[in-house]
């Protein structure tokens, strides 16, 4: 794909921007170059001006949902963010189940990709209730995102799981996933029915059901401040009283002090529902 223009990169910026709610910064041009490749040549389009042309015609087939969701791709990997387990496990379902012996206890993966997230998740909040017994009752996930093709990846549940993937220890692997005749590794049945996946947009004005912690890693960070606090006060009605929201370090919680109380731990913030 050739540079861009400065001028075609800007109308890409705000078309983003005005339709969408999305910060596209000067400095990733490369990476919106590469992300929007494949959503070019699926649509058969030449090139970026190509797409903003057809961006502007009616009838566009889901090619305006293609866009947001190259750019928005987040990296699903395994355990990714030692922090945010470390605050599930050491202070948010510690706390939930303090309150609550016994409680059932639901998770929302807000932004799931291609499922490594959730199914950390499930793994994590399985341990916890294995090394406590007693403290949690049945556990439900629900993983969602807007990427159609991300979530069809997520609920095959078959990965690659290689030396990279370090929050998969060789005893998560023999306690969580099942060895494929043809490759790979499946999540174990029992994890994957704790989760259920849904394709939703984070904006859409409905929300998915009450939870006790919401996840929300590397996504608010490409929306503008206005829709960011939109999604950030949905996350706050769909959680249950004293619910938390455990953000990664891009989602900004602290923008809106008047719903969240940040709650510092060793491992990071969680930010526990007004």
């Amino acid at each position: 794909m050739e540079t861009l223009k400065t001028s075609d990169y800007q109308a890409l910026q705000a078309y983003l921007r005005d339709a969408c709610g999305i910060l596209l910064r000067d400095s990733a041009e490369n990476l919106a170059r590469r992300r929007l490749r494949p959503v070019l040549d699926n649509h058969q389009l030449a090139s970026i001006v190509d797409l903003l042309e057809r961006l502007d015609r009616p009838g566009r087939s889901g090619l305006k949902e293609a866009v947001i969701d190259a750019i928005t791709m987040s990296e699903s990997r395994w355990f990714v963010d030692a922090a945010v387990f470390s605050l599930l496990g050491d202070h948010v379902l510690p706390d939930i189940a303090g309150r609550s012996p016994g409680k059932r206890v639901a998770i929302w993966s807000a932004a799931c990709s291609t499922g490594q997230e959730p199914y950390s998740l499930a793994m994590a909040a399985s341990e916890f209730r294995e090394q406590n017994p007693g403290s949690l009752g049945s556990i439900r996930i629900l993983a969602t995102d807007t990427s159609r093709s991300a979530l069809e990846v997520a609920r095959r549940a078959h990965y690659e799981v290689g030396p990279d993937d370090t929050g998969v220890t060789s005893g998560r692997k023999e306690r969580f996933f099942r060895s494929v005749e043809k490759g790979g590794w499946q999540v174990s049945p029992d994890i994957r029915a704790l989760i259920e996946f849904r394709e939703l947009n984070l904006l859409q004005r409905t929300l998915p059901g009450k939870f006790d912690v919401v996840v929300c890693q590397n996504v608010l960070v490409y929306y503008s401040a206005e829709k960011r606090k939109a999604i950030l006060a949905r996350f706050h009605a769909a959680l249950n009283p004293g619910g938390y929201l455990i953000a990664g370090s891009s989602e900004l919680a602290g923008d809106v002090p008047e719903l969240y109380e940040p709650i510092e731990c060793p491992s990071g913030t969680a930010y526990r529902k007004k």
